[in-house]
């Protein structure tokens, strides 16, 4: 592996932010109407800071965006749209790592099989070469063991020092959702260290109940600078979410970076349990984005709402800590971080 080899941490400057417009009902049925203006306010907060490259699927659409856009108040001067049609548009999965090799920056182009869950992907899994003529960028193909490695973004959250963090539910688990067979944690370590300059893998357990994904792990637990975490936490014994969280907890301590400094680890609050008819949706407040101006954080109409916002604000005072309303935005299985993904500034 290349020395010069690093996944750049979601918190370094951005060459902007990539986001797809929601055209797809299916991912929130009875729930749809409210969720373009939840785009907006998003793209609002973003757009002052940062540019936001927007992915739509024609021109057509792009003049009814702008115009809602406007209606909003974002900064229409730093958003730039692309035209292209997609299945669903959940960015920080089907787009591809974001790696810096020296001063260059480059594509690495996993596969996407709709969380080996969804039959209709396939125009999902060409955004990564589409981004990367988009951006100019070289776009390098992961290969393991003669395969495309089928890897989500939402699964994988770095320090940019050559730590990262994963679970076993999502990549290791035998039986559900399956996305590359038969292979091993010391499989994914090779991949992701000749991939993404990772030297260290942290291993956590389950994610949280009523996660789509089956255990992505910003979800869970994020990095916020490169030696502290924050981590979800359960007090209620009797909900789903207790024993995993508090497991995840005990695999943290002691913890330490590749660089061999010790992780500090904040907790942060679950919002109560959120269900829409008798479906649980996953509901957490480690679903924020980073930006460059801005933390996007989603909120529940919970109690809990006031602590989430204050602790990540004091975790990064040097930018605006936003709320985001996501009680309808779950019911899409995901929130703010899941529909995001950023890009490193090309010319750091």
């Amino acid at each position: 592996m290349p020395s010069t080899l690093r996944m750049p941490a979601e918190w370094e400057g951005h060459e902007c932010t990539l986001l797809a417009w929601p055209t797809n009902k299916d991912d929130w049925p009875g729930k749809f109407r409210p969720i373009p203006w939840v785009f907006c306010e998003m793209i609002r907060h973003l757009s002052v800071g940062e540019r936001v490259d927007l992915i739509v699927p024609s021109g057509c659409i792009e003049e009814k965006v702008r115009r809602n856009l406007v209606k909003a108040r974002a900064n229409l001067d730093n958003i730039h749209f692309i035209h292209q049609t997609l299945d669903r548009g959940w960015m920080r999965d089907c787009s591809p790592a974001f790696v810096r090799r020296g001063d260059a920056v480059e594509a690495v182009h996993f596969g996407f099989n709709g969380w080996a869950k969804y039959d209709n992907y396939q125009l999902d899994a060409t955004v990564p070469e589409r981004l990367s003529e988009s951006l100019g960028l070289g776009r390098v193909e992961a290969l393991h063991r003669g395969r495309h490695i089928v890897l989500e973004g939402g699964a994988l959250d770095g320090n940019g020092g050559g730590t990262l963090l994963t679970t076993e539910e999502c990549l290791l688990h035998p039986e559900t959702q399956i996305r590359n067979p038969d292979f091993t944690r010391e499989d994914y370590e090779v991949l992701f260290r000749q991939y993404l300059g990772i030297e260290k893998v942290i291993w956590l357990g389950d994610g949280i109940a009523g996660d789509d994904t089956h255990g992505h792990v910003d979800d869970l637990c994020r990095f916020v600078n490169p030696n502290t975490v924050v981590l979800c936490g359960e007090s209620d014994v009797n909900d789903d979410n207790y024993r995993a969280l508090a497991e995840n907890r005990e695999r943290l301590q002691g913890a330490t970076t590749a660089r061999g400094e010790s992780i500090d680890v904040v907790a942060l609050p679950m919002p109560a349990p959120l269900y829409f008819d008798d479906t649980r949706l996953p509901a957490s407040y480690a679903n924020f984005y980073i930006g460059d101006e801005a933390v996007l954080v989603p909120t529940f109409n919970d109690v809990k709402d006031r602590l989430a916002l204050g602790t990540l604000a004091e975790l990064f005072p040097d930018r605006r800590v936003v709320g985001i309303h996501a009680v309808d935005l779950v019911w899409g299985f995901g929130t703010v971080h899941c529909l995001s993904h950023e890009v490193p500034r090309l010319n750091a």
